[in-house]
């Protein structure tokens, strides 16, 4: 079934382009959502080897995560590549075409503590490029208290060290390769925050270089999102000497450094054909 259509204004192009970050409302109809919540509880209960609990073993709740799992889950599927996504990861990243780089669950369940760092996506990642964008959807409500939040205008070119979100380490760059962080949440009047309370259907769409971050779930509030994530034509495989996140084992034998992301495991979802 061809993708779905979603023109959208030209004033939310325009703000991805300047932030790096907007909300989008309504995104996913009602059968899109609850095929989304099927494929959520079926990941849950047949997690991929790539999965991990991202929270402290005294955490009241827990903080899951599992990755690229879209092959052997057709509700995830059909949401990568029949919904409006493509479409409007193509009006977002101003690109022709849009390939699928990878699906992410990020499940937060009530009372967890474990908050997400203040990061940025694209130094975990093995692709270049400037033409990208992630869809951050849940199927429960969001409120601002536990919303993902963004900094405005930080996907213009500084890169910050990646660290491992429990213990901080540097595992991706040498120490000292890439700036460390700046202190975001004491100079608000320097480093302006965006941040929207959600409804099951709405997203927010973000650059993979946006710094972002997102605070743990209050006692009775379930954080179930799902994260679609895509490539636009200047995408490029940027190998790493580590391992990434998430890995490609065995992909720069079969795609060289610099060329573009061509390869059945990121395959074109806009135009269709």
């Amino acid at each position: 079934m061809p993708a779905r259509l979603n023109p959208l204004p030209a004033e939310t192009v325009q703000a991805y382009a300047r932030d790096g970050a907007v909300v989008l409302r309504g995104v996913l109809n009602v059968d899109e959502l609850c095929a989304l919540e099927a494929g959520i509880e079926h990941n849950l209960a047949h997690l991929s080897p790539l999965a991990l609990v991202a929270s402290e073993p005294d955490d009241p709740g827990r903080f899951v995560e599992d990755f690229c799992t879209w092959k052997t889950n057709p509700d995830y599927r059909r949401v990568l590549t029949e919904s409006a996504l493509p479409h409007m990861a193509a009006q977002l990243m101003q690109s022709q075409a849009v390939r699928l780089y990878h699906d992410h669950l990020l499940v937060k369940e009530a009372g967890t503590r474990q908050p997400t760092p203040w990061h940025q996506d694209q130094p975990y990642y093995n692709v270049g490029g400037a033409q990208n964008v992630s869809f951050w959807i849940p199927v429960d409500p969001v409120p601002l208290a536990s919303t993902l939040r963004f900094v405005a205008g930080s996907h213009a070119g500084t890169w910050y060290m990646p660290r491992t979100f429990r213990d901080q380490q540097a595992k991706w760059f040498p120490e000292g390769t890439l700036a460390e962080l700046p202190p975001i949440d004491t100079d608000s009047d320097r480093y302006e925050q965006l941040a929207w309370a959600l409804e099951p259907g709405d997203c927010v769409a973000f650059h993979m270089l946006s710094l972002h971050a997102a605070s743990g779930t209050g006692p009775e509030s379930r954080r179930r999102v799902f994260s679609a994530r895509y490539l636009g034509d200047d995408a490029t495989h940027t190998p790493r000497p580590w391992r990434t996140s998430p890995p490609f084992p065995c992909l720069e034998a079969q795609l060289p450094n610099g060329e573009p992301m061509i390869h059945p495991l990121f395959p074109t979802v806009w135009p269709i054909a």
